[in-house]
C-alpha cells in the first residue's frame, strides 16, 4: 500500500489514478470526507423484497488497486474500516468475511496534517503502508509545459495498461519467492531495526511487520534493477520511504526533518561487504 502526501493541487490524485490505469486492473475510488461512513467503503447488505433475504452490495474497497483521496479527512470511525482490509485482504460485514482480491492495493492521499479540518491517521494504519512518498513542486520548466498546455486532466483515463493481471501476479511471485537474501543482508536489517528502538530521537522505533516492509521492498528493487539477490543498496535506496511514517519521533524532534533523521540513523549502522 502507498501513502502519498504533499499540498492540494500538485497531482497526488493524477498520480495515484495514473498508477492503476497503466496496470490494467480493477479500480475503485472513494472520495473521504467527514461524513463518509465505513460502509461507504466496504458495503452493506440491502434488504430484497423480492426474495425476502438481504443481498449484499460490495463497496469500492472490493477492487484491485481503491484510491483513497484524501484519507484524513475521513473520522477515525472511519479510517478505521480499511484496517483489516490492508492487512488481512478480507473485510467482516454484520458478523460475515468477505475476502478482497487476491491483488489488492490501497493508494491514498493525504494532506499534510496542519491543513484545516483533516484527522491524523493512527500509527496502526500508518505502519501498513509499505511506503510514504512525497511529490514537491514541479520544476520550473516542467510547470512552465503545464502552463502551456492546460490540465489535460481528462487525458488521464485514456491511458492504456502495459501489463495485465496475470503479468502483475507474475511479477508478484517472482519478488516473493526467485530474490535471494542473504543471512548478511537480514543481520543487516535487523540492526537497522534495533538502530531504530534504541535512538535518542524516537520514542518507538520498527515493528516487526515494518522489518518485513524493508525485505520485501529491497527484493521489488533488486527485482527492477534486474538482479536476483538483495544488496544493502536495495535497502538504502529506499529507507526515507519505508521509515519515516511507522515510527514516533519525540515531541522535541517532531518539526525536524524526518528523512534525514532516518538517514542519520541507517548512515550510522555497518553496511555488510
Amino acid at each position: 500500500h502507498l501513502l502519498i502526501e504533499d499540498l492540494p493541487g500538485l497531482g497526488k490524485t493524477t498520480l495515484a489514478i495514473g498508477i492503476a490505469k497503466s496496470l490494467g486492473l480493477t479500480f475503485g475510488r472513494i472520495q473521504c470526507t467527514s461524513d463518509l461512513l465505513p460502509t461507504d467503503i466496504t458495503g452493506l447488505s440491502i434488504y430484497n423484497k423480492t426474495s425476502g433475504e438481504f443481498d449484499f452490495h460490495p463497496g469500492p474497497i472490493f477492487n484491485n488497486i481503491v484510491l483513497c483521496d484524501e484519507i484524513n479527512r475521513a473520522t477515525p470511525k472511519t479510517q478505521s474500516a480499511l484496517l483489516e482490509a490492508m492487512e488481512e485482504k478480507q473485510v467482516t460485514i454484520e458478523g460475515k468475511t468477505y475476502k478482497l482480491p487476491r491483488i489488492f492495493c490501497v493508494i491514498a492521499t493525504q494532506n499534510p496534517a496542519e491543513q484545516f479540518g483533516t484527522f491524523p491517521l493512527p500509527e496502526s494504519q500508518l505502519d501498513r503502508f509499505m511506503m510514504k512518498i512525497s511529490i514537491g513542486y514541479p520544476s520550473r520548466q516542467a510547470e512552465k509545459e503545464i502552463l502551456k498546455i492546460g490540465s489535460k486532466r481528462e487525458d488521464i483515463y485514456l491511458i492504456e495498461p502495459v501489463v495485465d493481471h496475470d503479468e502483475v501476479l507474475r511479477i508478484q511471485d517472482e519478488t516473493s519467492h526467485s530474490i535471494h537474501v542473504s543471512d548478511k543482508i537480514l543481520e543487516y536489517t535487523l540492526s537497522i531495526i534495533q538502530a531504530t528502538r534504541t535512538s535518542e530521537y524516537l520514542s518507538a522505533g520498527l515493528s516487526t511487520r515494518g522489518a518485513l516492509t524493508i525485505i520485501n521492498t529491497a527484493r521489488t528493487h533488486a527485482f527492477f534493477h534486474d538482479r536476483s539477490f538483495v544488496i544493502p543498496e536495495d535497502i538504502r535506496d529506499l529507507v526515507e520511504y519505508t521509515i519515516p511514517h511507522r515510527v514516533i519521533f519525540k515531541e522535541e524532534y517532531e518539526n525536524l526533518n524526518k528523512r534525514e533523521i532516518v538517514r542519520s540513523i541507517v548512515d550510522a549502522v555497518s553496511t555488510p561487504l
